[in-house]
């Protein structure tokens, strides 16, 4: 009988903010990412930092669910480090 073959590895992201007061659901979903909650700002932050891992993996022909939780967050810095020296 042959062996099954493992399943294959999926990864995503999942942002969740807790500071609206505005009494507004926020929901946003992508390929890799599910966001939920937040401020309008607060949450358009994460919308922006998920698209912009999505742009860095596809510039380096990976998958999120092929990089290390090293390297996720090594990509995490750069793009927060983008993201405040322009604010």
């Amino acid at each position: 009988m042959k062996p099954a073959d493992p399943p294959e590895r999926s990864a995503a992201l999942l942002g969740v903010g807790f500071d609206a007061q505005d009494g507004q659901t926020r929901i946003t979903r992508g390929k890799n990412f599910f966001l939920v909650g937040g401020s309008e700002e607060t949450h358009g932050l994460m919308q922006e930092t998920a698209i912009k891992i999505n742009e860095h993996l596809n510039r380096e022909g990976k998958r999120l669910e092929d990089v290390s939780i090293r390297e996720l967050r090594e990509i995490c810095a750069e793009i927060r480090s983008r993201i405040e020296g322009h604010e």
